[in-house]
């Protein structure tokens, strides 16, 4: 038995997403206007993580001169699909965008990025299903019904030249109306479902975890009606942190 105390990455490690290949973890982290920037670590566990190495890592993929402070690269999400590791993230700065970059070990070296042209937004995800590419999103909703609305986009993709194929499709708005950012979209199928994972509510005590579920990719999506499945805002200032110790078998 492995014991796990949070946490688990200690220091600058923000927005993780993570992926399994085999028996192993895979787990990279936002670095913003950060050089190297993308650290992958892997794991057995969930619990003792090795750094294996940073997806930007040289010059010539990025410029992040023009990156301001908390600026730069954005909540990365990481997969592996035919045999290759493939990174979606947004590069938030003067000339960004969302992008992917691929390689066929975690530990690098990772390619040049392939821009995905008309989008904007924040916190892009793939997905992958039979020899199809989708990327999803989170955008402002323009115009929305009150400040700080977004929305949940899904396309098609070409993962070549980035270029999105196909109708656009609006997934999600948010569980709550008036809940402000609606991000850090994930999907996946379980039997014949399609899930929807996403945050609301902002990164601070309304912070919460929502999802929905549709019978198609594209929807329409239901919201869980115990939304949020994970949140302790009702708390609000007066929570405390925990000791933080889990077990792992």
């Amino acid at each position: 038995m492995s014991v796990a105390t949070n946490p688990i990455l200690a220091g600058f490690f923000p927005d993780p997403s993570i992926c399994r290949v085999g028996e192993a973890f895979y787990l990279v982290n936002s670095t913003f206007e950060f050089f190297p920037g993308l650290p992958v670590h892997r794991s057995t566990d969930l619990v003792h993580w090795e750094l294996v190495g940073h997806v930007i890592d040289r010059d010539g993929q990025f410029d992040l001169a023009s990156a301001a402070a908390s600026g730069g690269l954005y909540a990365p999400t990481i997969r592996h699909h035919g045999g290759r590791f493939w990174i979606a993230c947004t590069l938030v700065g003067q000339a960004g965008g969302h992008f992917l970059i691929i390689a066929q070990d975690a530990a690098g070296p990772w390619g040049d990025p392939v821009w995905i042209r008309g989008t904007r937004g924040i916190d892009p995800t793939i997905f992958f299903e039979d020899n199809d590419m989708w990327i999803a999103g989170c955008r402002l909703v323009d115009p929305g019904e009150y400040q700080g609305q977004t929305e949940i986009w899904l396309s098609r993709v070409d993962p070549a030249s980035g270029r999105l194929l196909g109708p656009e499709h609006v997934l999600w708005t948010g569980a709550v109306r008036g809940a402000v950012w609606s991000e850090g979209p994930h999907l996946y199928r379980i039997g014949q479902w399609y899930y929807l994972l996403t945050t609301e509510g902002g990164t601070e005590q309304n912070h919460c975890v929502v999802v929905a579920r549709s019978r198609n990719l594209t929807g329409p999506y239901e919201g869980c009606p115990r939304n949020p499945v994970f949140s302790h805002r009702t708390l609000g200032s007066t929570a405390h942190r925990p000791s933080g110790r889990m077990n792992s078998e």
